[in-house]
Formats: structure tokens, C-alpha cells, sequence
């Protein structure tokens, strides 16, 4: 066993390369080893700003010998009356095998010639000189460039190579036009703290070896000391660290040797916003902001993050706190100058920023906004205090896109949109709403909490799905520019968190007919709108119940249909109705009680197939002629059916599905003595009257269990 090691050593990487590149590498390293029949005791991924590496422990020393059944010609082609033909010697002769040595198999495609070769294991130092190259450059990421004269695209000039298998340096040269970079043991330190070359002996002595040099290559490690620094500097001012993961992950792939250094800014910026000075910090300076000890306000100070000498703190703190001066002087004029006016002033302002090219400005996006906002307004059947804050934030919501401050700092629209509402005098409702109407921005983010800004959130995201897939620009494949995918996900997501009682097939009919009614640049009819967008959302109701809150794919299935309309519709029609099925569904099979109707529903749904009843008929008074019942078990399974009614409406008006799960358990020995019992009865019975009177007692049953799901969605044995 040997063990492996390679670095890249390259200008500065973008820190966003340089966690994507570990990530890719993670998954690509292990599984191009694996199809080469080599697999290391540990891979271990380590990076900074100037390099990438890879430490493979424990691989062997050549690949294992192996068999391998090689496929050649047809049986027909390969052979003619019993004698080889040119074929088989040609495939032979390719193989270096004698003809004795080749069988003729059968697989799905008929017979074939097929030979099996004892393959000799390569030596691991071939198989990684042609891997090393594929892993560089098999990387993917944003903006790679060109160097040199060649042709060679990387984030950044590669610059040196290490690849050492123990100790020894395997050669490998990458050969970009006149210029190229032949592997060694000689790699680089930190730029200031250790400007001199180092020698790496041994490929185990890497990590050793770097931090030597003021470098340490663990990202890992590298991260845990920037939060401890950063705390500890914090403490010597009296406040906490700010620590936002994102930007955390960010500055330890900008810095090789972290040192948490602390600056200070005037007091009285702390007038300014708390979220205008997080944001100059973090967004645009790469600080951590510091709190009081209970973190509820913030303190005068920031920590930066230095690459540089420590012994230098003091000097890179007094260069910090002149750009964050600049900065928060900045902030404050755009904050004084943006409440001369009040928030309204600005909506004509709006008709200069175009939302997108096809459909106009943002000011007629803020009309349609609110005319969305009206409908859904009105489905809720809302308070009229509630229905005029809601139109209120409506009209406001994207007013602050044209302020002096978020024109700076996009990131903080909605929220000086809420700061300026309420210094204008806007209710606070309207001013919440103003900043909730754009939660969540992203996975896992906060949710609005209040009426209004649910409303106003819905009736955005409603505008913007119905007025891009109109002109037909659905998302395809990883291309979603417009966010499509996340705007639905939101209001599944706010409407379940909610609880709102929200009808999304008819909300989607009324905007859509709306829209294609004034507008002229649409690319398709209503009807073909509609049933896209409807096809979109199911997707998002199918992914979110599958992967967020880990509902069976069978029984996601059952409760959204599978070319059924009468499903898909239904789901959307009461997307709290569809969460609550699948989530209840979910339980009943994790506790065994979906198998004890399961098998009963099923067989009944096959047979009802062949009938012509209506799924929504529930009541079999009107359909069923007793007059026909030949056998006992008839009569009993029309007086369960009669009892199961209330049953079934109850658990449908309340939305307890366990009334529905325990009438079905009750009705169900008395169906299987139907079918089984010793009064059983043939179904499909010659006497027509007779069968359809049986085929409508087991469609009222499969209409009664499909209040709950399509049992015939569901898998037996999940």
C-alpha cells in the first residue's frame, strides 16, 4: 500500500471555485478510482486560496487482476453451417485468443460470442498519470480562463504540481502552448509569512509540511480557528461575533493563515439601520460584525480576517476602519436622502426599471401584483381592514427598488422598503408586509408570518410564473433565471406553513384569463398556459412531499394522481388537503394499519374499473336494487356501505382521515366475505343487472377509499 499525493498549486482561486472544486472532487476522485479497480483506505481533500489537493492513504500498489466477459458477434454472424466465419476469427484474433476459447450465451437480444479474458492489474502509477489530468481538468465552475498562449482553461494560472506516491515524484507534465508545468516535490508557502519554497519528502509529510510554512491546507481546521479567533477578539471589546455560515465558508477560502483582527467605527453610525451596516460588512467587506453579549444590538466594532502578518494587526485594522468609514458615511447619506420623501413618491420612478423586456416595466408588474393580491384577498374572504392593508402593500411593495439606498445594495430591498414605510407613516402591517412579501429568498429562510404579507408574497410570485410561462419561457434542465422553481416552491411552502385554504386551480384560471386578456406579447393560449403551469406546481407539491418531509414515492403518487385529472386537480384545489393525505397516508403505512385495508381496497378497485359508476358517487341508496341481491354477503355489504356514508363525510369535512381508515377496517372482512365467504358471489355474473348491481357495490367502496388516495398508486410491500 502506497499512499498519494497531488497539489495544484495556482494563482488566487475564487473562494467560491475553491469549496465547489473540493465538492466535486469529494464525489469524482473516489468514483474514477473505483472504474479503475483501485480503492484507497481514505481520501482525504484538503485547499486554500492557491491550491487544491488530494491525499490518497492506503491505495494499493497496481490494480487487481481480474476476468472479464467480452462480448463479440452474433451467433448468426459469427458462425455458418457449424464453421467459424470471419468474423469470429476477426474477433478472436482482436481478443488474442484461440476459437476453442470462444461460448456462445444467450442474453435479451438473442445469442452472441462471447469470450473471457484474465486481465493482468495495471500498475497504480500508470492508471494515475492518466487520472491526474482528467481530475484537473474535469473540474466545472464559473468564468475559466485562458493563460499563456494555450489552450488550457482553469479558474487560474496553474502554476506548480505536486505528485508524490510516497516519496517518489510521479512525472506529469501539463502542456499549455509554449508554456508547461512538469510535476515535483516543491511547493509553495504563505505568500508573506513564508515566501520560500517547500520540499515536501514524503507525500504523508503534506500537511505537516505546509503548516511549516504558515499554511494551513485543512479547511476544516482553517474554519474552527477563524471562530475561535473571532470570538475570542470579539470578548476583548465586551460583544459576540456575528458568524454567518455563508460568509464564514467565504473568508476561509480567502485566507491560508487566518488572524482575527478588530476595528472599530464612530458610534454614531449605529443611527443607521442595523441590516445597512450588516450588509456593508458582510456583503461588500467580508466582516463579522460584532454584538452585545445578548446579541441584540450591535457594537461599534467589526473583526476582519487577515492573510497577512499578525505583527501587522494594528495597521490592517486602521486601513479596514478607513474603507468601513467610507462606507457607513455612504450609507447614512442614502438613508437621510431616500425619507425626504415618503415610500409612494416613488412609484412613478418604477416605470423606468423594465421587469422584463416582453412585459413592461416594474410599476405595471405593481399593478398586476395587486390585482393578484385582490383575488386572493377576496378567496380568503378577508376583513375589510385586512383587504385595504393588503392592497396598501401591494401598491408599495417594489417602491424601494428606485431608492438611493437599494440601488447601492439590492440585497436590502424589502427591507428599507419596511424602514421607509414606516417612516412615512404606513401601518406597520403594511410595512411588515412590505419585507415579508420577498420570504423566503432562498432554502430554509424564514417564512412571512402575517395575513398581509403572505397575500402580497402569493400574489408576486402568482405574477411572475404566469407572466414568464407565458411567453414561453418554462425552466428547462439547471436554466431558471427568472427563479421559477423556488417562486412555486414558496407558495406551496406558504400556504402549508400557514395553513391558508388557498385554491390554486382556481386562482391560476383567473389569473391567467386576466392576463392573456391584456396582454399582446403572449406565446401561448390560456388553456395551454394553465395546464403548464398546473404541471409545474404538481411537480413542486411532488418534490417538496418526497424530499422535504419524506413521504413514499407511491404514496405521493396516490394522493396527486396519476393521469387522473380528477386528482391533479383536487390536490391543487386544497394544497393543505393533499399535505395532510400523503402525511397521514405515510403514517398508517409505518404502522402497519395501511395493510390491513390495503389488499381489500385494491381488489375492489380492479374489479370497479371494469364497472361505469361515477368516482364521486358515495351513497348507494340511489344505485343499488336490492331486489337483485341473490346472496347474504350482498345485503351485508350494502348495509356497511350505508353505514360508511357518515363515516366518509366526516373525515372529509373535518379532515380526519382515521374515521375514513377505521370504517374501511370495519368494512373490510364483510367485503372479503363477498368475495371469499361461504356466501360469495361471482361478480361479473351473466345476468347483466346482477353484475353491474355488484360492480356499483365495489365502485361505492373504491369511491369511498379514494376520498383518501388512488389505491391503485400504492405498492404493495413499500
Amino acid at each position: 500500500m502506497v499512499t498519494f499525493l497531488l497539489e495544484v498549486g495556482t494563482e488566487e482561486l475564487p473562494a467560491s471555485f475553491v469549496n465547489d472544486a473540493l465538492m466535486q472532487w469529494q464525489s469524482r476522485i473516489p468514483a474514477s478510482l473505483s472504474e479503475a479497480f483501485l480503492t484507497p483506505d481514505a481520501v482525504e481533500l484538503y485547499a486554500t486560496p492557491r491550491r487544491l489537493a488530494v491525499l490518497l492513504k492506503g491505495l494499493p500498489t497496481q490494480q487487481p487482476d481480474r476476468e472479464e466477459d467480452v462480448k463479440g458477434p452474433a451467433v448468426q454472424a459469427a458462425f455458418k453451417d457449424g464453421k467459424p466465419t470471419k468474423a469470429a476469427e476477426g474477433f478472436a484474433r482482436s481478443r488474442g485468443v484461440d476459437l476453442s476459447a470462444l461460448e456462445v450465451r444467450s442474453t435479451d437480444k438473442g445469442e452472441f460470442v462471447f469470450v473471457r479474458q484474465k486481465i493482468a492489474g495495471r500498475p497504480t502509477t500508470e492508471i494515475l498519470t492518466e487520472l491526474v489530468p482528467q481530475w484537473i481538468f474535469g473540474l466545472e465552475g464559473k468564468r475559466f480562463m485562458r493563460w499563456s498562449d494555450g489552450d488550457l482553461r482553469f479558474p487560474r494560472p496553474i502554476r506548480w504540481l505536486v505528485a508524490l506516491l510516497d516519496q517518489t515524484v510521479l512525472p506529469i507534465t501539463l502542456v499549455n502552448g509554449s508554456e508547461s508545468c512538469t510535476s515535483d516535490r516543491i511547493s509553495q508557502g504563505h505568500r508573506v509569512l513564508h515566501p520560500q519554497p517547500v520540499t515536501i519528502p514524503t507525500a504523508s509529510e503534506y500537511v505537516a509540511c505546509l503548516r511549516a510554512a504558515s499554511v494551513e491546507v485543512d479547511p476544516a481546521q482553517r474554519q474552527q480557528t477563524i471562530v475561535v479567533q473571532a470570538q475570542q477578539a470579539a470578548k476583548t471589546v465586551g460583544g459576540v461575533a456575528s458568524i454567518n455560515p455563508d460568509l464564514l465558508q467565504e473568508v476561509r477560502d480567502l485566507v491560508e493563515f487566518p488572524t482575527a483582527v478588530v476595528g472599530k467605527f464612530d458610534a454614531d453610525f449605529l443611527q443607521i439601520p442595523a441590516e445597512v451596516i450588516t450588509t456593508e460588512m458582510e456583503s461588500h467587506q467580508r466582516y463579522f460584525p460584532v454584538l452585545t453579549q445578548d446579541s441584540s444590538n450591535l457594537l461599534p466594532f467589526f473583526i476582519t480576517i487577515s492573510n497577512g502578518d499578525p505583527n501587522q494587526s494594528a495597521v490592517i485594522a486602521a486601513g479596514n476602519e478607513r474603507v468601513i468609514r467610507a462606507r457607513l458615511s455612504d450609507g447614512k447619506y442614502f438613508f437621510d436622502l431616500d425619507r425626504k420623501q415618503p415610500l409612494e413618491s416613488y412609484l412613478p420612478r418604477l416605470e423606468t426599471v423594465t421587469f422584463q423586456e416582453d412585459l413592461g416595466s416594474v410599476r405595471a408588474k405593481v399593478d398586476r401584483i395587486l390585482q393578484v393580491a385582490n383575488l386572493i384577498a377576496d378567496q380568503f374572504a378577508v376583513r375589510a381592514d385586512q383587504h385595504t392593508a393588503i392592497q396598501r402593500a401591494a401598491l408599495l411593495c417594489k417602491a424601494d427598488l428606485v431608492t438611493q439606498m437599494v440601488g447601492e445594495f439590492p440585497e436590502l430591498q424589502g427591507v428599507m422598503g419596511q424602514k421607509y414605510a414606516i417612516s412615512a407613516g404606513e401601518p406597520d402591517e403594511v410595512a411588515t408586509a412590505i419585507f415579508e412579501h420577498y420570504l423566503p429568498r432562498g432554502a430554509g429562510d424564514q417564512l412571512p408570518q402575517t395575513l398581509t404579507g403572505q397575500v402580497v408574497g402569493l400574489a408576486d410570485r402568482l405574477d411572475t410564473l404566469v407572466s414568464i410561462f407565458s411567453l414561453g419561457m418554462i425552466p428547462s434542465g439547471s436554466s431558471d433565471p427568472f427563479a421559477l422553481r423556488r417562486a412555486a416552491t414558496a407558495i406551496v411552502n406558504i400556504t402549508w406553513a400557514a395553513d391558508l385554504a388557498l385554491n390554486l386551480d382556481q386562482l391560476l384560471q383567473q389569473v391567467v384569463q386576466n392576463f392573456v386578456a391584456t396582454h399582446d406579447k403572449t406565446k401561448l393560449d390560456a388553456a395551454t398556459l394553465l395546464t403548464q403551469l398546473k404541471d409545474f406546481f404538481l411537480q413542486r407539491v411532488r418534490t417538496l412531499l418526497q424530499d422535504d418531509r419524506g413521504i413514499d414515492y407511491d404514496l405521493v403518487n396516490a394522493v396527486l394522481g396519476e393521469n387522473d385529472a380528477e386528482y391533479t386537480d383536487r390536490a391543487l384545489q386544497d394544497l393543505l388537503d393533499v399535505r395532510d393525505r400523503a402525511t397521514f397516508l405515510q403514517a398508517i403505512r409505518d404502522s402497519k394499519t395501511l395493510d390491513a385495508i390495503y389488499e381489500t381496497i385494491n381488489r375492489a378497485s380492479r374489479l370497479a374499473a371494469q364497472g361505469t359508476l361515477d368516482t364521486a358517487q358515495l351513497d348507494p341508496k340511489p344505485l343499488i336494487d336490492r331486489k337483485l341481491f341473490k346472496q347474504p354477503s350482498e345485503q351485508a355489504f350494502y348495509d356497511a356501505l350505508v353505514k360508511l356514508v357518515p363515516q366518509t363525510q366526516a373525515a372529509q369535512a373535518e379532515r380526519n382521515y382515521q374515521k375514513l381508515v377505521d370504517g374501511l377496517a370495519k368494512i373490510a372482512p364483510v367485503v372479503s366475505n363477498f368475495f371469499d365467504g361461504e356466501h360469495s358471489v361471482m361478480v361479473m355474473d351473466e345476468n347483466l343487472d346482477i353484475r353491474k348491481n355488484r360492480l356499483n357495490l365495489l365502485g361505492l367502496l373504491r369511491n369511498h377509499a379514494r376520498v383518501l388516495a388512488d389505491f391503485g398508486a400504492i405498492v404493495k410491500g413499500q
